[in-house]
């Protein structure tokens, strides 16, 4: 891939095609660091509806230094809307294809299949089939997660690591702590105030104790169905279900929708406790 191709593909992203992906994996093996690049191939799996996509966008975050520019352009209308025109043209090819000769095609006979014999191989086809994938279909895991400009927090969210590793510490060479002088200063005029022995004075019974009420720490507005899907995706599954609960609050009349959806959490919460 030359400049030229390169500065083309910035342009017209859309017109990133499989050659085109895998020049750029050897472009990132080379430069790992290049935002461009990779934002490139983010943009080729989502037109892909790839199943590596959300871990790709995990990555890309990782490789980029200011995440809200990569926020507003996977949610710029350039990332998200389909190449114009794409379908038409391909149609057109099909159409005007000119065929070349012909063949005669001797298509042997095959006896119908008994219906219960039928009945039979689509009842075991079936059974081979797991619970939990059907659901995972079902609740469309693994496909790209769409944001919106309003959805900052859920990106956010979505980009928090759902698993923290322990620091090794073992092989960490022990340092001296350094002396701080005003935490001793501290440390002082505290040992000072227990010889001091104050007392307190108890409160009498006609005393007006003032009622502190709690701050309510409401965050139902933030709740968004992509949100919802983030949260199943890093599979924190009674965060996900108690999302949902609360966009049956906000929007009543897909409450039978989110009702299915919690059903559907709770098989795959049961098959992987």
């Amino acid at each position: 891939m030359n400049l030229t191709d390169y500065t083309y593909l910035l342009n017209k992203p859309d017109t990133i095609n499989d050659r085109h992906a895998e020049t750029l994996d050897t472009v990132l093996n080379a430069f790992p660091y290049l935002q461009s690049a990779r934002v490139l191939k983010l943009k080729h799996l989502y037109n892909q509806d790839s199943f590596h996509y959300n871990q790709a966008l995990k990555v890309t975050a990782a490789y980029t230094t200011d995440r809200s520019i990569l926020f507003d352009f996977i949610t710029s209308d350039t990332f998200v809307s389909v190449q114009k025109g794409l379908y038409e043209k391909k149609l057109e090819e099909l159409m005007n294809m000119s065929v070349i000769g012909s063949e005669e095609v001797i298509v042997a006979y095959k006896p119908a299949i008994d219906p219960l014999e039928q009945s039979i191989l689509t009842s075991i086809k079936e059974a081979t089939t797991s619970e939990e994938q059907k659901v995972s279909e079902k609740l469309a895991i693994g496909k790209p997660l769409e944001f919106s400009k309003n959805e900052k927090h859920s990106f956010q969210e979505w980009l928090q690591l759902s698993r923290l590793k322990p620091i090794d510490r073992e092989n960490s060479k022990k340092e001296t702590p350094s002396v701080d002088h005003d935490k001793m200063k501290k440390l002082d005029l505290i040992d000072k105030f227990i010889e001091n022995n104050p007392k307190i004075s108890p409160i009498t019974k006609d005393a007006t104790v003032p009622i502190i009420e709690p701050i309510a720490d409401d965050t139902s507005y933030l709740m968004t169905e992509t949100l919802a899907r983030v949260y199943l995706e890093q599979k924190k599954y009674s965060k996900a279900i108690q999302a949902y609960e609360i966009l049956i609050l906000k929007y009543p009349e897909k409450s039978s929708f989110f009702a299915d959806r919690i059903s559907d959490i709770k098989i795959l919460q049961q098959n992987n406790n």
